[in-house]
């Protein structure tokens, strides 16, 4: 069971290497400019993938990235399987990552409550 487990990371590694060489390579939708991918969780029988990414555009446009990975994904899965050595390739999902706005937003916050303290402090 634990020998599994790593596998799957080395295949999660593998994927998130290789989606984002073929999205830049070979994929020219203008919606995926000034994409990146963040993550890949495989699930541990090698057979779903969910690939994070981040965007610097917001509302519509972030749709629209969305809307582009989903468009160009059964093309990413193809080229996938022709790159990694895997007896089935794993289909890919398209989820944007929260992590980043997540962690800016507690920054944010633990700024906030340092400052409330010096406040509170010097008086």
């Amino acid at each position: 069971m634990r020998q599994g487990y790593f596998r799957a990371d080395r295949v999660s590694d593998s994927i998130k290497r290789e989606v984002a060489d073929i999205l830049n390579r070979h994929v020219k939708d203008p919606r995926l400019a000034f994409m990146t991918i963040t993550h890949v969780h495989v699930a541990s029988d090698l057979k779903y993938a969910r690939i994070y990414f981040t965007s610097m555009r917001e509302g519509a446009e972030l749709d629209a990235v969305q809307q582009g990975l989903e468009r160009a994904a059964g093309f990413v899965q193809r080229k996938l399987g022709e790159r990694l050595h895997l007896r089935h390739t794993p289909h890919l999902c398209f989820t944007y990552d929260t992590a980043v706005e997540r962690g800016l937003r507690m920054n944010r916050l633990l700024t906030e409550l340092e400052g409330e303290r010096v406040d509170d402090d010097s008086q």
